[in-house]
Parts: C-alpha cells; structure tokens; sequence
C-alpha cells in the first residue's frame, strides 16, 4: 500500500512540475516577445518637428494629443504592432501643422489588439470637430478597420497604413485610402489582396515609390524589410500628402 501510495506521490509531482515548467516557458517567452519593440528615433523625430509649430499634449492615459484652432477633421491613430507610439509623432505633427486634430493612442504593450476599443471616449473630448477619421500602421490600422466597423456612425473615413481590412465594409459609406511602399517585404500581400473586397469599391489605393514598411513612423528599418530607395522623412511627407487630400 506504501509503494502504491508513493508511486502516486511522484506522479504526482511529476505532473505537477511539468506543468510548472510549461508555464514557465510559456511566460518568459510571452515576456520576451513583449519587451522586444521597435524604440522610437527621438533624435530623429525632434530633428524633423523643431520646425513645425504644432504642440501636443499627453493624457493621463498616456494619449497624446494634437489640438488645434479651428480644426478641419479630427484623427484616431492606431500604431503599429511592437511599436513605440511616440514613433509616429512626426506624421501626426505634420496632419495637425495642416489643421487635423490627431490622437496618438497608447496601446497596452506596444500591441492594438490588447485594446480594440481604445478610440472610446475620445470623440467626445471634442465635440466642436464634425468630422471624424480613423486609421492605423499595420497591425494598427486592421484593428482599427475593426473598431470602425462597429462604430459606422461616428466616422467619415479610414486609413490604411501598410494595413488591410478583416472586417467587411464594402457595403459602408466610409471614404478609405490605403497606402503602402513600393520596397515594403513585411506586408503580407497575399492577405492583402485577398481583402481588398472588403472595401468599398470607391477606396483609393496609394503606392508610394520607393517606401517600405517601417518609414510611415520613425523607429529605423524593421526586421525582414526591403531597402527604401527614399528617406523616412520624404515618405512620412507624401503620406501625409495623401492623407490630407483625402480629407479635405
């Protein structure tokens, strides 16, 4: 009776810790997975936005904001996945330079789908702005497309960032614009293609010559990239080009 008991025992404990080390694999992975982000260019982004006058703030929640007089529409932004949101500070700086009220949003992580609803509440900040956009960089901009999915009533548009759509919205009234780099190899383009049909047949579809992947924000050149043939400040600027003319 003793053996049978201790043959229980250990088998016990043998399960026991084998589970044990399974979730502890499973969270030190996770925390590597977490804790290996794409770092923002501050050096770079305060070279870029020492000549342009706009000013932001940051909310307790860690948003950062872009108020401006009189502002022509507002925009939600999404960053990107493993991103450091304060890399997109220049082409948000450079839509509010031409009247946008932007919003950077912080994502719990680095990660927009840990937080699919983080535009709520938002809008209502700031009632006087009519019109509404939203939009993200790559995995930013598909939640996003998520989140506006649900939300029809409260949006004019929808940015696409290197970015498509899982949800379907073709049969909507958004305006959308989808733009990517000529040179980008992160952007899974099968998956890209395959959901163009969930957009309305009126969206527009930029390809900026020369772009990659990474340059819609300014972190450097992310893993498995192509080689851009322009600067990260000319493609920040035709985007914002692009974004603006969609807007107005």
């Amino acid at each position: 009776m003793n053996l049978l008991k201790d043959k229980k025992k250990r088998k016990i404990i043998i399960i026991l810790t084998s589970i044990f080390t399974i979730l502890l694999v499973l969270i030190l992975n996770v925390f590597i997975y977490i804790s290996d982000y794409y770092e923002a260019k501050m050096e770079d982004i305060e070279a870029y936005t020492n000549n342009i006058p706009a000013e932001y703030k940051i909310l307790d929640n860690g948003n950062i904001i872009y108020e401006v007089e009189n502002p022509i529409a507002g925009l939600v932004f999404y960053p990107g996945g493993k991103v450091e949101y304060t890399a997109y500070i220049p082409l948000m700086e450079t839509l509010a330079d031409k009247g946008i009220l932007c919003v950077i949003v912080k994502m719990p992580l680095n990660l927009a789908v840990l937080d699919v609803n983080a535009a709520d509440g938002i809008l209502k900040l700031y009632p006087e702005v009519e019109k509404w956009y939203i939009g993200g960089h790559s995995l930013g901009g598909t939640i996003a497309a998520n989140y506006v999915e649900k939300h029809l009533d409260e949006y004019e548009g929808l940015i696409l960032l290197a970015a498509y759509s899982t949800v379907d919205l073709s049969a909507t009234n958004l305006s959308i614009i989808s733009i990517y780099g000529s040179e980008d190899r992160v952007l899974s383009y099968d998956r890209y293609f395959e959901n163009k049909k969930n957009l309305p047949s009126t969206y527009r579809e930029i390809v900026i010559s020369g772009g990659c992947h990474a340059y819609f924000g300014m972190y450097g050149i992310q893993d498995g990239d192509g080689i851009p043939t322009i600067t990260n400040i000319e493609q920040i600027k035709l985007a914002a080009e692009s974004i603006l003319d969609m807007i107005s």
